[in-house]
C-alpha cells in the first residue's frame, strides 16, 4: 500500500480526534457564541475586530473543522479508488463525510436558530461516528499489508452479541454525558460517586437526574467491558486483535471512569474534561473495529473451514499415459 495514503490516514484521523476535542472545548468553555449568530464567518466578518477568548476558540474549531473535512473529503476519494475492491471500504467512505458535513450543519444551525440542549447533545455523537469511520478506514488501509490478522478473526454468538450490545449502548453513554453539560448539570452533584453527602437518596430535580443517570450508566458499561474483557482473556489467547483490543477497552473504560470523577472533585478542570472526552473517543474507535471484525467472522469461519476440508480431501495422484 501506498505509504502516503498511510500517512495521509492517519493524520486525517488525528484531525478528526482534534475536530472532536475542539467541539468538547468550545462545549466547556461555553463558546459556542463567540461569533455571534453568524455562520461562517464570525460577527459578518472574516478578520473579527473585537477579539475574544471566545471567538478564538469558536473561530480555531471552524477552520479546524472546514479543513479537516476537506481531508476526509480527499481520504473517502483516495481510499475509494484505492481499496475499493474491500467490502467495507465504499460504505466507509461515504459514512465518514456524510457525519462530518452533518455534524457542521448542526453546529451551524445551533449558531443560527438555537437549538435544544436534548438536540445539541447529539452534536458530539455525531462527531465521534465521523471519527470512528475514519479511524476504520484508516486500519484498514494497513490491514491490506497484513499489519492486522483481521482475515482470522473468528467470534462466537456471545462475543459478537456482545460486541454489539455494548458499542451501541456506548452510544447512550455518550449521550448522556454531553447531556449533562449541555443541560448545565456537571456540577449539581458535589460528590462522587452518588450526588450529596454520600446520600443513597433519589435525584430531586432533572439536573441531579441527569447527572447521576450518566454516572449510572458510565459505571454500567465499565462492568459490562470488564466481564468482556473476562471473556476475551480466557477465551481468545490466540487471537490476539480480540485480546489486546479488549484489555486496551478495558483500560480505556476505567480511565474514563476515573476522568470523570476527577472532573467532579477538580470542579471541572479544562484539561480533565478534555481527557475525559478524549477517552471516550478512542473507546468508541475500537470499539467500532470490534464490529467491523464482528461482521466479517462468519465469512472468515466459512473461509477456514473451507481450508480445512481442502486439506483433509485426498488429492488424485496424476494421470500418467503410457
Amino acid at each position: 500500500m501506498q505509504r502516503s495514503l498511510k500517512w495521509f490516514a492517519v493524520l486525517t484521523t488525528i484531525g478528526m480526534l482534534l475536530v472532536l476535542l475542539g467541539g468538547a472545548l468550545v462545549t466547556k468553555t461555553d463558546s459556542g457564541m463567540g461569533c455571534g449568530d453568524s455562520w461562517p464567518l464570525c460577527h459578518g466578518e472574516i478578520l473579527p475586530k473585537n477579539i475574544t477568548p471566545e471567538l478564538i476558540i469558536e473561530l480555531a474549531h471552524r477552520v479546524v473543522s472546514g479543513g479537516v473535512g476537506i481531508m476526509v473529503l480527499i481520504l473517502s476519494v483516495w481510499t475509494w479508488r484505492s481499496i475499493g475492491h474491500i467490502r467495507e471500504t465504499k460504505f466507509l467512505s461515504i459514512t465518514s463525510f456524510f457525519f462530518l458535513v452533518l455534524q457542521g450543519l448542526i453546529g451551524a444551525a445551533a449558531v443560527k436558530w438555537g437549538q435544544s440542549d436534548f438536540v445539541l447533545a447529539l452534536h458530539f455523537g455525531i462527531s465521534l461516528i465521523s471519527f470512528s469511520t475514519v479511524l476504520l478506514l484508516t486500519l484498514l488501509i494497513f490491514e491490506v499489508d497484513k499489519k492486522f490478522e483481521a482475515e482470522k478473526i473468528v467470534l462466537d454468538n456471545r462475543m459478537k452479541k456482545h460486541i454489539i450490545g455494548v458499542t451501541i449502548y456506548s452510544y447512550v453513554v455518550v449521550y448522556t454525558g454531553a447531556l449533562v453539560r449541555h443541560v448545565n448539570a456537571s456540577l449539581v452533584c458535589r460528590d462522587w460517586p452518588l450526588c450529596i453527602n454520600s446520600s443513597f437518596s433519589l435525584p430531586t430535580n432533572m439536573h441531579e437526574w441527569v447527572q447521576m443517570g450518566h454516572r449510572a450508566a458510565a459505571g454500567i458499561i465499565f462492568i459490562w467491558i470488564a466481564y468482556i474483557t473476562y471473556i476475551a482473556v480466557k477465551h481468545y489467547k490466540d487471537q490476539k486483535v480480540i485480546y489486546w483490543g479488549w484489555i486496551i477497552s478495558f483500560i480505556l473504560v476505567s480511565l474514563q471512569v476515573i476522568a470523570g470523577a476527577l472532573v467532579v472533585i477538580s470542579k471541572l478542570n479544562l484539561y480533565i474534561a478534555l481527557a475525559h472526552a478524549f477517552f471516550i473517543s478512542c473507546l468508541f474507535g475500537v470499539l467500532s473495529y470490534f464490529i467491523l471484525l464482528s461482521s466479517r467472522s462468519k465469512r472468515n469461519a466459512q473461509s477456514l473451514e473451507k481450508v480445512k476440508e481442502d486439506k483433509r480431501s485426498p488429492t488424485t495422484p496424476p494421470i500418467t499415459v503410457q
